[in-house]
């Protein structure tokens, strides 16, 4: 493992070393799909559409065709079995049918969603890359959506092209039908594509999504908080003049909602509170009913505390935290939240500077009881006496709110979890909850950036009603084909 590297680097790319990248596509034919009747929800991430969900993660500094930091896509498919790692592909621009060509610092696949844009029921992969040089824009940004089939992804078409004066913000693409027609659409940072979607044509139209003047997005995130039938978008925000990413006051950051309705997205209304302060926001999202109302939460991460180097306006900040704002005919409903942290009852460890917690938040039900539960990354975490070590923790819904009561934690010094906890591997980076087995219970996976200096993704099975650590297994460059020189596999899943 690397020498020292400062907690504060934690992140999607926290890896800073180079991979080299050998492209790997393999045909993926169709298994028979189980016996219940396909729907939108169940294909949001099957790519080959034999009934079992489908995971990618991006590789986004991966040397392809020697230019560094080009990157590339990892999808292994899903079955009645869980992931088969006989059954995968490495996807890149210099992948034939996909657009582009592979350039040295395009980050590519650091922005994914998954689901089925052109209505041919096989759900496709939204990839962006934030460093696409276009012409002579440098970092003008593409959005292009690799098409799934019956044997997998193949082929793309770019949908979204940066200029000087409109660049491309890839980095949180996020679907959903806004205007509830019944065909999806693809917000990021600062666009808005309108469904359908075509191989040729791309998106129907395309328009600019302002959030606010003068804030970043540091995510985004779609789900149905007010429980009308139409997608609603949320942004978490940071003021641009603020440089330190890591100062975690409230002022600082913000969040904001967009409704969805029939006329397309609504205004952003920033959240507030009661006594009229602003809510605070995060640096991680996700939208799931935690407490089964109806009604989909906004599950907020908060892994940034100022490493005990920025006076903070909250104590419970430190080592991070998840907030919950829950969802309301009104949309969000900020008289109604929940803060877990590692001091919260029955949450695993305690609250250090830099763990991290709230990283990399990921929501869906784990043990089937229609509560949706939120898995989330520490990567900054100390295991032991070994520095930024990382681990990774599942929380579960319940009947009124998130709660810490059933938490389970897992690092690679937990018995039966591949690999040894080293210094600066990042464990957790980014987590995804997904169900690629079928039984109606997500499994998790977590990805490791700075693992062996490439980075790599353990998935760990849902046996009964929780992931667990036996049976689990890692995967990295020895199984994709590709050479471990720094890609920062891990970085992040479709979301």
């Amino acid at each position: 493992m690397p020498q020292s590297m400062s907690k504060r680097r934690l992140g999607r790319t926290a890896a800073a070393a180079v991979a080299v990248v050998a492209a790997v596509t393999t045909p993926m034919a169709a298994h028979a799909a189980p016996a219940a009747e396909s729907t939108a929800a169940e294909l949001h991430d099957d790519f080959n559409g034999d009934g079992y969900q489908d995971m990618a993660v991006g590789a986004p500094r991966g040397t392809v065709g020697g230019k560094v930091r080009a990157g590339y896509v990892a999808v292994v498919y899903g079955s009645a079995k869980g992931i088969d790692l006989t059954r995968k592909q490495v996807l890149s621009q210099d992948t034939p049918g996909i657009p582009g060509a592979a350039e040295a610092e395009d980050h590519y696949g650091d922005g994914l969603a998954a689901g089925d844009l052109d209505g041919d029921g096989y759900a496709d992969l939204v990839v962006g890359s934030q460093g696409e040089d276009v012409g002579d824009v440098i970092s003008a940004g593409t959005l292009a959506v690799l098409w799934g089939g019956p044997r997998g992804l193949s082929g793309g078409t770019a949908v979204a092209t940066g200029t000087e004066a409109d660049r491309v913000d890839p980095r949180h693409p996020a679907l959903g039908d806004f205007d509830g027609d019944g065909r999806l659409d693809l917000a990021t940072g600062n666009r808005l594509l309108h469904g359908p979607f075509d191989r040729t044509s791309g998106a129907a139209s395309s328009r600019t999504l302002a959030f606010e003047a003068e804030y970043v997005t540091d995510d985004v995130a779609a789900g149905d908080i007010d429980r009308d039938g139409i997608t609603d978008l949320v942004g978490l925000l940071h003021d641009r003049g603020d440089d330190d990413l890591h100062d975690p006051d409230a002022k600082h950051r913000r969040a904001v909602y967009l409704r969805g309705t029939p006329d397309g997205l609504s205004a952003p209304a920033p959240l507030t509170n009661p006594d009229g302060t602003r809510t605070r926001g995060g640096e991680s999202l996700g939208i799931g009913d935690v407490d089964q109302d109806g009604y989909a939460d906004l599950v907020i991460g908060r892994p940034r505390d100022g490493s005990g180097e920025v006076p903070i306006d909250d104590p419970l900040l430190k080592g991070g935290q998840v907030g919950v704002v829950y969802g309301s005919a009104a949309g969000p409903d900020t008289s109604r939240t929940t803060v877990i942290t590692q001091d919260t009852p029955y949450v695993p460890g305690s609250p250090e500077w830099g763990d991290g917690f709230g990283g990399g938040v990921s929501v869906a039900d784990v043990n089937g009881d229609g509560y949706a539960d939120v898995s989330t990354g520490s990567g900054g975490e100390d295991i032991g006496d070994v520095y930024a070590a990382g681990q990774i923790t599942v929380l579960r819904g319940g009947k009124s709110e998130l709660t810490g009561d059933g938490a389970v934690s897992m690092n690679q010094n937990t018995a039966n979890v591949p690999g040894t906890a080293e210094q600066n591997d990042f464990f957790g980076a980014d987590t995804k909850l997904l169900d690629v087995n079928g039984d109606g219970r997500a499994e998790l996976f977590a990805g490791a950036t700075g693992e062996n200096r490439d980075g790599a993704v353990w998935a760990f099975p849902n046996p009964v009603n929780a992931p667990a650590a036996t049976g689990s297994v890692s995967f990295g460059a020895g199984t994709l084909g590709t050479v471990a020189d720094g890609s920062a596999l891990g970085a992040g899943f479709a979301r």
